[in-house]
This record gives C-alpha cells, structure tokens and sequence, in this order.
C-alpha cells in the first residue's frame, strides 16, 4: 500500500459495478466488480458501500491505498444536486484527491469517442440522452420517467405491449399478436391470466423485462402494433438526440451520436434502421455508432482527461480494454 495511482474509475448502473485503477500513461493496474448501484432504493450510504467493497478489491490488487482523481459515472445521478450528494459521498471515503460525479450515460459516450465531443443516446432499462463537447459544455435531460417526459427503454416499452395486448383481448384496443406471445412467455393462455399474474405475484413483477424481447419477436413477425411501438420508441431516441444537438451547436456540424444499452445494443433491424433513417432526416450530418465498449472504459477516458494524460495514454487505456 501506499502507491498513488492516477484515476479510479467506476461505471456503476442499476444491475451492476465496474471499477478499475489506471495510471496516468493508461495502464490498468486492477478492475473488480461489484455489485448494483441503487440509491433511491437503499439510500446514499447504502449504496455507496456496494461500490467500497469493489473498490477495496480493485486498490487491494492494484497494491495502492489512493488515487490522484475519482471519475464516477453513476446510475440515478440524474440532477446536478444529486451528483453534488454523491460526490460528497464519495469524497468522504477518501479514495482520491479529487471526485467527479456524471450520470453513467456519460461514460458510454466517452466511451465512444476520441475526444470528448457528440451525443449519447442510452436505451437499457430506461432512457437517457447526453451531450458534450471539449470546452465543457454538456447538454442532458432530467431522465427519470414520465415525470420528465421521458417513454421507453426496456420497462417502458414492457409496459406498453402489456397495454396494447390488455385492450385488444378485452375489446378495448385493436387486434394484434402481443395478447398471445406475451401470456404465452410465460406459459399462460391468455392476458387476463397474465394480468393477474402480475398483479397478484405469481409472476414476479421484476420478470416483466422479459416481455421486451418478446415485443421485439412480434414485431419483426409483422405485428402492426408491436411494430407502432418500436417506431415510438425509435422516433422517442431521435428526439432526444435531435435536441441534444441542436443544444450543443452539433446540428449542423459532423457529430457521433452513440447508441448503448442493452436495447439499442442488440442492434434489432427496424429500430436501428429506424433510428438511422430519421437521424438523416433531422440530423443529416449526425453519425450513428452502436457502442459495445465497456462504460468502465469511458469512465477512466474522462478520468484522463481530467489529470490531462498525453493521447498515448488514451490509446494504451483503449487497446487495454479491447483485449
């Protein structure tokens, strides 16, 4: 113990924590993995014990007690006065000299990037939309729901085909495919016995992710409505891209508009073909790119960034985590 490395890097979502201690020429010392990142559910404290327990592991096989500077890209750091709590918290455990708290949509486009310049549109169990360019400037959104106007992501987009297949057994909606392979994903006959599968338990409410996939099947069997609902949700991911752009004075200039999460990740052909077809409408000289790198890794870049590493660090850090 004792060594002072560089940047300790933490990309912490709602499923799980990654964490890695770099030197400032960008080599990795150690990364560890921890467990998911859930203040609203557990508290401040709480939840920042589970990234402790990764970053103890991470300095223990790394064989240094401190770092010259934190990057941390949190999930649930939506408003600045949340981040502003969680770096504070995240000081107090004396990691490192200097903290830096972003919402984790950040390390995706970092991550994405050479510089610290485009947009991030994040579509996983939720959806958020990011922007920076080199002078600092960034542009975000609230992102937690339909309280700020957000639609879509995995939940939201489970929730919907529950909707449309719920009205059209009953009468309610029109006909489509989703009021069977639903129920039908779960060994069930119908959605009322879904619904009340759900409802009563017998279906863990955590379970209704699965239905995102499902939705995603029926639409590329040619189900009308399914496929209503993934053109919303890529009009949904255009829109916020759209904005974030014309916020940064990206419009009108080449710039990467980054698609991560799991949704966008898996790279289903009528919404990517959708988002690209509408980018090129609205943001003609916007570049799509799909990114698969890790978010740890954008993370520490803008850890780098911050201590002002020469661009071969960037690259030996890139190369790092391609292997």
């Amino acid at each position: 113990m004792g060594l002072t490395a560089s940047v300790l890097a933490v990309d912490a979502g709602n499923s799980k924590t990654d964490v890695a201690v770099v030197t400032a020429d960008g080599e990795v010392l150690a990364t560890a993995r921890g467990g998911p990142f859930r203040p609203p559910a557990v508290g401040v404290e709480r939840a920042v014990d589970t990234l402790a327990e990764a970053v103890a592991r991470a300095f223990a096989a790394a064989g240094v007690g401190s770092v010259e500077h934190v990057s941390a890209c949190l999930a649930n750091a939506d408003l600045p006065v949340e981040e502003e709590e969680l770096a504070a918290a995240l000081h107090a455990r004396a990691w490192g000299a200097r903290v830096d708290v972003r919402n984790d949509t950040f390390a995706i486009l970092r991550a994405g990037v050479d510089e610290p310049l485009g947009v991030a549109v994040v579509c996983g169990a939720g959806v958020n939309c990011v922007g920076m360019r080199p002078d600092g400037r960034t542009a975000r959104f609230p992102a937690i729901g339909r309280l700020s106007g957000d639609w879509g992501g995995g939940w939201g987009l489970a929730e919907e085909a529950l909707w449309h297949a719920a009205r059209a057994e009953d009468g309610r909606g029109g006909p489509t495919e989703l009021a069977r392979t639903l129920p039908a994903h779960f060994g069930l006959d119908s959605m009322y016995a879904l619904i009340e599968a759900l409802h009563l338990r017998h279906v863990e409410p955590a379970r209704r992710h699965e239905l995102t996939p499902v939705l995603f099947a029926t639409a590329a069997a040619g189900d009308p409505i399914a496929r209503s609902v993934v053109d919303r949700q890529a009009d949904e991911v255009v829109a916020m891209a759209t904005v974030a752009l014309t916020r940064l004075d990206l419009l009108c200039e080449p710039a990467p508009v980054l698609l991560g999460g799991s949704v966008l990740a898996a790279r289903h052909p009528q919404l990517d073909d959708r988002i690209r077809e509408l980018l090129a409408a609205r943001a003609p000289k916007a570049v799509p790119t799909v990114v698969t790198a890790r978010p740890v890794l954008g993370a520490a870049l803008l850890g780098l960034d911050r201590v002002g590493a020469a661009a071969a660090a960037r690259a030996r850090l890139r190369e790092r985590f391609a292997a």
